[in-house]
């Protein structure tokens, strides 16, 4: 008989069998907003289905076990013959094969594809967020092929496919493809333009050989990737094909893969290309130039993940406080923990309202809103991913030790938290390509002052704010050593406008009271004690079963 001591209670039961997408408040409400009511209908009966299965046991078991189980490298076979493959458990498969038939790859051309897509992502990386990098770099390679129509019409229906085959095999043999990329090279890093990969060109047009190294390809196990190599007219972007028509396995040599902080599910590594064979996409000379739009698109991806990221850590901060007591009463209801979870759930809503607002930017595909991604999307991507790592550490202390341990899940968020500030360009690189388009293209930022304008008048916070940053942007001579503070700015000001169009009144009132206002400390539960944070902590919480 065990002793009265063994006994378990006041223990916190797990967070499962929900609707992750129905839980969102914030990004339920994106979503209406955001899509024709001619698709809005279907759109909320995927996303439900998408919702439920990333909230079940089974899908949290399969990113607990892809995570356990990290990929390993074979290198050869019994004989000796190179293979060069990655290996990944099961889970990571099933995973994979969810997201893919879920349309996570699909967004191009369908009615409001991308606002669709952006929430799916948003709600299927709360289950897992390592497998998100396949998803996203087969998703972002479209526009980048589009500039060959030919190479667009063979592999595109290949990437929006909803069909995931594993293995690998000539894409012509495939119903699904996953596509990865290899831009970074260990002597340059971010700066490609000192890469020193060659290409030499062939006989066939726009066939190549390509000899070099990359220090980081993104999934190596995908059926083809977008590299950037040194051609005869200057630095081009390639398409190369893992398994070659013909069946035979183009050379790509695996030299290992990288032992990551987190997003130990995916498999990142550094390769050798010795006489591949591949197809040059856009003009020789113009490789960034053609790969931008893919690097747009993963940047996008970036603020989304983030924002997933950031809502899970703040469910489970919720969870764990509404069920657990302490000191006489459920921890949720005591003001000191309200104002860490309201602090917390600010954070995170005004992450998943700008992540959609960027979304349908995507859909609307104007000259207006162009313009708009252009100057948003890397201040986003700065702002969101940085943003991440303090709210899933703050969530963490909110479990206490029960936090620090594994079977938490939140120690697997902490560490996936820093990879979107640092992947597809770090902070310093958007706060510099803020000022890129600043100083170039003066319609990047008309539009988005055109977008806060909109809010312009309903605080006079954001009023005050507004002004402070026109003053900011009065003079670029010499900003690059305040970019980020200006850029920081830039995001906090677009998200107060937003949450202030479409929140409710006291989120709106504690964003700006606090993130514009600066009536705010320098940790997490620091908001002014007189604004109604219990009905921003209640908007944040998950009802199970």
């Amino acid at each position: 008989m065990a002793a009265s001591t063994h006994t378990v209670t006041n223990q916190v039961p797990p967070l499962a069998g929900y609707d992750v997408f129905s839980a969102d408040l914030a990004l339920t409400e994106a979503v209406e907003r955001h899509l024709d009511p001619g698709v809005l209908d279907e759109a909320r009966r995927e996303l439900g289905e998408l919702g439920r299965s990333a909230g079940s046991v089974q899908a949290q078991a399969w990113g607990a076990r892809a995570n356990e189980n990290p990929p390993a490298l074979r290198t050869h076979d019994r004989y000796g013959n190179r293979v060069d493959e990655v290996e990944f458990h099961p889970s990571w498969h099933r995973l994979l094969g969810h997201a893919v038939s879920a349309g996570l790859t699909d967004a191009w051309g369908r009615p409001g594809g991308h606002v669709r897509r952006a929430a799916g992502f948003l709600v299927w990386t709360q289950a897992e967020a390592g497998h998100g990098c396949p998803l996203s770099m087969t998703h972002a390679a479209v526009p980048a092929l589009r500039t060959d129509p030919a190479l667009a019409a063979e592999w595109e229906p290949l990437l929006t496919s909803h069909v995931y085959e594993e293995g690998l095999r000539p894409a012509s043999r495939k119903a699904g493809a996953l596509f990865g990329m290899g831009m970074t090279e260990k002597q340059g890093g971010t700066d490609v333009r000192s890469n020193t990969t060659r290409a030499e060109p062939l006989a066939g047009d726009g066939e190549y050989l390509l000899t070099g190294h990359k220090w980081f390809c993104s999934a190596p196990m995908s059926d083809g990737f977008l590299v950037l190599a040194q051609a005869p007219g200057g630095l081009t972007c390639f398409l190369l094909p893992r398994v070659l028509p013909d069946g035979a396995r183009n050379v790509f040599a695996i030299q290992r893969l990288k032992d990551k902080l987190g997003n130990r599910s995916n498999a990142s590594a550094e390769v050798e290309f010795d006489g591949t064979w591949a197809r040059r996409v856009g003009e020789e000379g113009r490789g960034v130039r053609t790969i931008i739009e893919m690097v747009a698109a993963t940047r996008l991806d970036c603020v989304v993940g983030s924002a997933a990221l950031m809502r899970q850590a703040v469910a489970q901060a919720a969870h764990h406080s509404a069920h657990r007591s302490a000191f006489g009463g459920p921890l949720i209801d005591k003001p000191l923990m309200r104002n860490v979870l309201a602090d917390l759930a600010l954070e995170s809503e005004a992450a998943t309202t700008l992540a959609m607002r960027l979304a349908a930017a995507y859909d609307a595909d104007t000259d207006a809103e162009r313009a708009f991604l252009r100057i948003a999307v890397p201040a986003a991507k700065y702002w969101v991913t940085k943003r991440c790592t303090a709210v899933a550490a703050e969530a963490l202390e909110c479990l206490g030790g029960n936090g620090y341990v594994e079977e938490s899940g939140m120690p697997r968020l902490l560490r996936e938290a820093p990879l979107n500030s640092i992947w597809e360009g770090s902070g310093n690189v958007q706060a510099l390509d803020v000022l890129r388009a600043l100083r170039r293209e003066p319609r990047a930022l008309d539009a988005l002052l055109q977008e806060v304008g909109k809010a312009r008048g309903a605080d006079h916070r954001l009023d005050a704010a507004i002004k402070d940053l026109l003053t900011g942007l009065a003079d670029l001579e010499g900003a690059e050593a305040g970019a980020r503070r200006l850029v920081e700015r830039m995001a906090l000001v677009l998200q107060g406008s937003l949450l202030l169009r479409w929140a409710p009144p006291e989120v709106a009132d504690a964003f700006c009271a606090s993130r514009l206002g600066r009536d705010w400390g320098a940790a997490f539960g620091t908001l002014p004690h007189s604004l109604d944070l219990a009905s921003v902590v209640e908007r944040a919480r998950v009802e199970t079963g």
